[in-house]
């Protein structure tokens, strides 16, 4: 059964920098994007980024847009979220996901309640102040 793994959360001073990384045990299934979700305490899962598979075309939430970088490497079937220039808002468990159907912006559109193919367990990212 593929899983996917995350990896890099940690707790971080505003203004710090995290890689998150994202590795799929295989590819057992024709992927189109992977992407990572967010969700802070008390509020809901929200789309953070997304790339997709084949071309690396990525997509960002305007949230993140400019400090958070998507990346993919497709010989290891691992996806990076280099996040730079941390705010107290970026705290949260980190989510990452992976389908074969959707392109990043749709990953964008659809959100955290369209049926993706698999979601990893989530890594928390603190961001103190």
């Amino acid at each position: 059964q593929v899983q996917l793994v995350e990896s890099g959360g940690g707790l971080v001073q505003a203004g710090g920098s995290l890689r998150l990384s994202c590795a799929a045990s295989a590819r057992t299934f024709s992927t189109s994007s992977m992407g990572w979700f967010r969700q802070a305490p008390g509020k809901e899962r929200e789309f953070v980024a997304a790339i997709n598979w084949n071309s690396g075309y990525p997509y960002y939430s305007d949230s993140v847009k400019g400090r958070f970088t998507i990346t993919i490497e497709n010989a290891k079937n691992t996806v990076y979220l280099q996040m730079n220039s941390l705010k107290d808002e970026d705290t949260a468990v980190y989510y990452c996901v992976v389908d074969h159907g959707v392109t990043p912006q749709a990953m964008s559109v659809l959100g955290p309640d369209y049926e993706y193919d698999l979601w990893g367990q989530g890594t928390q990212v603190t961001v103190s102040s």
